[in-house]
């Protein structure tokens, strides 16, 4: 590898791994009464991988491990923070999972799990009962116990992340289909679209609004929606067109797209992702969408050699040439029909910088 070669990116691992691992360092802890800090578990993608506990507490009755996320070269929100099960003995039969301290509740339909049931998807939730009765088994252990997950900056953490609009409160959830965490996937960002989608419309919201980030999102809700419930409202950064079919998917039937120049003049030209290295700003199309505003021939060829279509805004802006925002919304609209293949009304809003209105427009579906 040579040194203008980039080291391969490090994988970390899920809260529900985590929570895995704790508990089963717990439970092996409780069962021989010793504190047992390294443990290993399988992943749901078959890799057996070993976890070392930050610390291990030990009673007569119940013990507690503790260990902290790695959430590899990819960290979000969760990356360090301590996870820890607490595990019991109980009169009854069986297992019982709950969510402690920092675990979020559930409070609103379209989610993975049931309203009033503790954050834990269900493929952690399997992950840990299955290793609970796996050590149990091999041990011949025929009692009961009671598994408590905790998180204790949960609170706090989850303030970083969509739960609080996805009605999970209190608390993160503990998640992970696959036990490791990708490095730089934008699998997780689509996810949490799709579930927020998902969310708002097993909410009754059949109108949803999306932003490209939280100052077109805060526009929407202080200057367009106010009285619209918080679940309507989804960020998309710069998955247009995913968030688009997942809208379509999940049986929206108005979206209204809220944003800025930059970003959105791709989506007038048919480009659904728009990260600034996706594609560049095509000049030559704004140019013909001055043109169809009846901008002067001088104009158009300005708008054609401008640098940034921020520019090309500002230039409008000063000419009085509100048509060429009303076509540039209305291509926007369009765009976003044919990628959803028309199953529902779009409305594009074009925003300033500082949050001031250019343009808005409606195109209705025709089915």
């Amino acid at each position: 590898m040579t040194a203008q070669e980039e080291k391969p990116l490090r994988h970390g691992y899920t809260t529900g791994a985590n929570a895995t691992a704790a508990t089963k360092a717990a439970l092996l802890s409780l069962l021989e009464k010793r504190a047992v800090t390294d443990v290993e578990i399988l992943l749901p993608i078959g890799d057996c991988v070993s976890f070392m506990m930050e610390q291990v507490t030990l009673a007569d009755e119940y013990a507690v491990a503790e260990v902290i996320k790695d959430g590899g070269d990819d960290p979000d929100a969760t990356h360090q923070a301590r996870i820890v099960a607490t595990v019991s003995w109980r009169n009854e039969l069986g297992i019982e999972l709950e969510g402690g301290v920092g675990v979020g509740r559930v409070t609103k339909p379209g989610l993975p799990v049931p309203v009033g049931e503790a954050a834990i998807n269900p493929v952690p939730r399997r992950m840990i009962m299955g290793t609970a009765e796996e050590v149990l088994a091999e041990y011949g252990i025929n009692r009961g116990i009671r598994i408590i997950i905790s998180v204790p900056d949960g609170e706090e953490i989850a303030k970083k992340t969509l739960n609080a609009r996805l009605g999970i409160l209190g608390g993160i959830s503990i998640l992970g289909t696959r036990g490791t965490v990708v490095p730089f996937s934008t699998a997780a960002f689509k996810a949490s679209i799709a579930r927020a989608v998902k969310v708002a419309i097993a909410c009754g919201c059949d109108h949803l609004i999306i932003t490209t980030g939280g100052r077109s999102e805060k526009y929407a809700i202080q200057e367009l929606y106010p009285d619209y419930p918080e679940e309507a409202f989804i960020e998309m950064g710069d998955f247009v067109g995913f968030t688009l079919k997942m809208c379509r998917n999940f049986g929206a039937k108005k979206v209204t797209l809220v944003g800025m120049m930059g970003k959105f003049s791709k989506v007038a030209q048919g480009v659904m992702m728009v990260h600034s290295k996706s594609a560049p700003i095509n000049f030559d199309f704004l140019a013909e969408v001055a043109a169809r505003a009846s901008a002067s021939d001088e104009m158009v060829a300005q708008v054609r050699n401008a640098n940034t279509a921020s520019e090309v805004g500002d230039m409008m802006r000063e000419q009085g040439n509100t048509a060429f925002f009303s076509e540039l919304c209305r291509a926007i609209c369009e765009s976003s029909l044919r990628e959803a293949e028309g199953t529902f009304d779009v409305e594009a809003v074009l925003i300033t910088m500082k949050s001031e209105l250019l343009g808005r427009e409606l195109v209705e579906c025709s089915k």
